[in-house]
């Protein structure tokens, strides 16, 4: 063990003795675990049956598929030692935030190291002059916005959940104010990453928050999506904006979900700035009037939200008030209620899934607006950019990741 410390700093130049060989029942050597703790400190390093089984699945359907131990780092620096002594032992890797994804994205199907990175919850630095703060990966979307609250800033995306704000990064999230704010992508502005062997990386060069950029290749926008596939993310900076001054929220029902599709199209080509469009169909808000007693119509429905000044939001409720509406970013979800044990409800559902898809390749959009690839969409991503766009994503996975070990079985 002394000789797997003593090469932490050298970034994956252990010696290779198979410290991490599994027993029947999957479990570690003892050896590799108390390398584990040796670099986090004993509490932060668990194999227990419980919390194996917590970090083996987020909340999707996708069955639990737990690591073989759990490791919360608390700075980047263990992060980079846990890394090279992971990936020089053929360890695999998979980073965990809140575990809140949809896609099956945490997963540890071959076993391995589950990177808790909650505990990293900094909010390291907030410049309000140029609309950027930067956050380790245990800090969530609220944690964040309840820090701004005095700057006179928020940060927009919302994907519903309380997510982390680097797990967001991760899997490419976007949410209800996509329309008007843009995705996660359009929000992230550098990334700290911690690549396979341990080697730490800034994709826009360190402490760098420029708005735009000409120079090379965005690496930036190569980490964001890549679903812990290529490294791990310790750092983002995001690009913040001016909280509104008023809110005002309206609501529509339609009698049909053509007519709410086609007025959120007539809504945003008469320009009007919509924040939010969501839209419910008449099983959901029947299902929604169940449940809060609520007594709203049973008709698909828009829901909408517009920011801005008070005399700019009369004038353009004034204007939601000649026309009628769909989901602004053109992205939608289904909602299904499955019994997990059920297997051939299981096979229906999926089926479903696949077939959604693939409606949503032929009319030319994407198989995924947010959430990612993960276990489930992974053959729709093979339809959707075709055999050279998969060739040219195993290409840029293989150059970072020659073993195969971050986050294997995930995306491609």
């Amino acid at each position: 063990m002394a000789n797997l410390l003593r090469a932490t700093a050298a970034w994956g130049l252990f010696s290779c003795r198979g410290y991490c060989s599994r027993i029947k029942q999957g479990k570690l050597s003892e050896d590799f675990v108390e390398a584990l703790k040796a670099v986090v400190g004993s509490p932060h390093v668990s194999t227990a049956a419980a919390v194996l089984q917590q970090h083996g699945h987020d909340e999707s359907m996708h069955r639990c598929q737990p690591p073989d131990a759990v490791v919360w780092p608390q700075n980047v620096e263990q992060v980079s030692q846990l890394a090279a002594l992971c990936y020089s032992q053929g360890m695999p890797i998979i980073p965990f935030g809140t575990g809140t994804g949809l896609e099956g994205g945490v997963c540890a199907v071959q076993g391995g190291v589950c990177f808790n990175l909650t505990h990293m919850d900094r909010i390291l630095a907030l410049n309000t002059e140029d609309f950027s703060v930067v956050v380790e990966p245990g800090v969530t979307r609220k944690a964040l916005n309840t820090h701004l609250r005095d700057s006179g800033l928020w940060f927009p995306v919302d994907p519903g959940a309380d997510a982390s704000l680097c797990g967001m990064a991760a899997t490419g999230a976007s949410g209800t104010n996509a329309v008007r704010y843009g995705t996660i992508r359009d929000n992230v502005l550098n990334l700290e990453v911690v690549l396979p062997g341990g080697q730490l990386l800034h994709t826009a060069g360190q402490g760098r928050h420029y708005r735009k950029s000409a120079a090379g290749y965005n690496l930036t926008g190569l980490f964001v999506g890549s679903e812990g596939t290529l490294g791990l993310i310790t750092a983002a900076t995001l690009r913040l904006h001016p909280a509104p001054e008023t809110t005002v929220a309206a609501t529509c029902a339609f009698p049909s979900v053509q007519a709410a599709v086609d007025s959120t199209v007539h809504i945003l080509q008469a320009a009007v700035p919509v924040a939010r469009i969501e839209f419910l169909d008449e099983v959901m808000m029947d299902a929604c009037n169940r449940h809060s007693k609520l007594d709203c119509r049973v008709a698909p429905t828009l829901f909408l939200e517009f920011h801005g000044s008070e005399q700019a939001l009369g004038e353009q409720v004034q204007r939601t008030g000649t026309i009628v509406g769909h989901v602004g970013d053109g992205n939608f979800h289904c909602i299904l209620l499955v019994d997990p044990e059920d297997t051939e409800e299981l096979r229906r559902v999926e089926a479903f899934a696949q077939q959604l898809g693939r409606r949503a390749l032929a009319l030319h959009g994407t198989c995924t607006g947010e959430h990612g690839i993960g276990l489930g969409k992974r053959q729709l991503l093979q339809e959707e950019v075709g055999a050279v766009g998969i060739e040219t994503m195993r290409q840029l996975k293989a150059t970072l990741d020659p073993r195969g070990l971050m986050n294997p079985g995930k995306v491609l």
